[in-house]
């Protein structure tokens, strides 16, 4: 049955076809790559912040369902139930987001789950900030992450950022001018996650206001 095991919301714009980064398709690749493989396989992918970390494990898990196998996605960076993790390996594609968070019963947890796996045909799929040696989780944790394909994702340049705001705008059928786009990045923030929350925010106050985004609404809404 296809499942994500808790009500998390995928959001149904991280989608494999608009991840950004030409090295990073190679990852996409990889991952597709699994679909056929019947044997168990553990992949660790790591990144800065607003690197597209979720949105590679999210965009695996909606590819996923397309294709019918069960599928369960929890994002650690949010409160968990105790022993969310056990008995999971039954599952055809398991996408652990942001390892870090996890406490420590949660790592054992993990780590009980790493070892039932190798023993299926589920696809683990973690997520972290950096290399498995460099978390602060328990050292078999850390030993047993070490072993997994590893990929690192690029880091995006500001044009690349850019191009996935107005992406997403042209998604909406918004039309806004790239020199507020200079001007956020200028004067709010570089990072991403930060970017398309204004973003929503100022897109919100607009159409209260009945206004275009412009850099006087910018200021007024995000006090900059």
């Amino acid at each position: 049955m296809n499942q994500l095991g808790l009500p998390f919301a995928l959001n149904a714009k991280m989608l494999w076809h608009n991840f950004s980064g030409d090295k990073n398709q190679q990852i996409v690749k990889f991952l597709t790559g699994l679909f056929d493989q019947y044997s168990a396989a553990v992949v660790y992918i790591y990144g800065d912040k607003s690197s597209g970390k979720t949105h590679l494990l999210q965009g695996c898990a909606f590819e996923a369902l397309e294709r019918s196998p069960s599928v369960v996605y929890l994002d650690f960076a949010q409160e968990m139930p105790d022993g969310v993790l056990n008995e999971l390996e039954d599952n055809d594609w398991v996408c652990i987001d942001n390892v870090d968070y996890l406490d420590e019963n949660q790592q054992q947890e993990l780590f009980d789950l790493y070892n039932r796996a190798t023993q299926t045909s589920v696809k683990l799929i973690v997520s972290g900030p950096v290399l498995p040696g460099e978390l602060t989780l328990l050292k078999d944790l850390k030993t047993r992450l070490s072993l997994a394909t590893i990929f690192c994702l690029e880091a995006l340049d500001d044009k690349s950022k850019k191009d996935i705001i107005q992406q997403q705008m042209n998604e909406r059928n918004l039309k806004i001018d790239r020199k507020i786009y200079d001007y956020l990045f200028k004067y709010y923030s570089r990072d991403l996650t930060d970017l398309l929350a204004a973003i929503d925010q100022l897109d919100k106050a607009s159409l209260q206001q009945k206004n275009k985004i412009t850099i006087p609404l910018i200021k007024q809404v995000l006090d900059v």
